[in-house]
């Protein structure tokens, strides 16, 4: 990967998801506890018939109690967009 990076900011996170179309979104089913389960992002053109969109609030709310960090490429190595990305969790 050309340029990985990793983050906490939700200020990050959203622009960098906002820029490619993704919106926050969970994995149907994965839910425990009445909260959500599989955190995602659901890219225009993939994953929607499986997905299920959420709002930021609530993605957020999910990512920090988890206390997740986010790794992700802005773009590929030929320049274009990347939509790699991957949570963590940094004591695993």
């Amino acid at each position: 990967m050309n340029d990985t990076r990793t983050t906490t900011s939700h200020e990050v996170i959203r622009r960098w998801a906002e820029q490619r179309g993704a919106r926050p979104a969970t994995l149907p089913g994965s839910e425990y506890d009445g909260r959500l389960g599989v955190l995602r992002f659901d890219f225009p053109g993939y994953g929607g018939a499986v997905l299920r969109t959420v709002d930021w609030d609530e993605w957020f709310a999910t990512f920090d109690a988890r206390r997740l960090h986010f790794r992700y490429q802005e773009q590929r190595p030929d320049g274009t967009p990347s939509n790699f990305n991957r949570l963590e969790q940094p004591d695993r």
